[in-house]
């Protein structure tokens, strides 16, 4: 079977480090779908917009390997514990195929590129590809009684971010980005196997290279720089 990859959506993460492990976790964050010009047609997208919300298949397009672990190491569990891969939501998979549940903010019908999606609560690098959208089904597709699994029994590791006002000032990010990126940081993006309280981590957002620590709970953001630089990468523990 040939997939065809119909769009690329674009956001404020151009690395892997710092992107949410799932989707939804930080509804700030938004991100625009661009497709690929073959499929640019508005008839395409007819009655989308009466949905609320929207699945997302895509590839793990930075998680592409030759060979294949049947178990890996779920953050959840500390990230020094191994699951089966088929029961977890690692991006190290034989077919590096993910699904996002994301909402659907609008749609562009204007423009060269349209039609343009965005959609908020993202958990993708930017210029991803898409293979397919879906619409969600709260019929079909929610099931309130369903098991959790491992992740039922354990708990997101959260942290307080203190962002300065003088970083925040600084930073010229304007105020919506500035949420957004105090709500990934509350999602502790560290590796699982990372405790060490000296340690600089940095991160790429939205074309910033953000530094920060991270002491006991608490992330402490050093600064934020619009240069941009090389920021840390993800382990297979990494994605649930």
């Amino acid at each position: 079977m040939e997939m065809k990859r119909i769009a690329r959506i674009h956001t404020d993460f151009a690395s892997k480090f710092g992107v949410p492990r799932q989707s939804g976790l930080v509804p700030q964050l938004q991100g625009r779908i661009v497709f690929e010009p073959e499929y640019r047609n508005a008839d395409a997208v007819r009655g989308m917009e009466d949905f609320s919300h929207l699945w997302l298949v895509w590839e793990f397009s930075e998680a592409v390997r030759k060979g294949w672990s049947p178990t890996v190491r779920p953050p959840r569990l500390g990230g020094n514990r191994r699951m089966g891969v088929f029961a977890t939501r690692s991006p190290f998979r034989p077919n590096p195929i993910a699904l996002s549940c994301v909402k659907l903010e609008r749609i562009e019908r204007e423009g060269p590129e349209a039609p343009v999606i965005w959609v908020s609560g993202v958990d993708m690098m930017d210029g991803t590809p898409i293979y397919d959208i879906k619409p969600y089904l709260p019929y079909a597709d929610s099931v309130p009684d369903a098991q959790a699994g491992f992740t039922g029994h354990t708990q997101a590791r959260m942290v307080s971010v203190v962002l300065p006002s003088e970083v925040a000032a600084a930073s010229g990010l304007p105020a919506d980005k500035l949420l957004a990126l105090t709500k990934v940081l509350e999602q502790d993006p560290r590796p699982r196997y990372q405790q060490d309280p000296e340690r600089v981590y940095g991160m790429t957002f939205a074309g910033h290279e953000v530094r920060f620590v991270v002491q006991k709970d608490i992330l402490y953001v050093k600064d934020i720089d619009a240069k941009g630089a090389e920021s840390n990468e993800l382990s297979e523990s990494d994605h649930v």
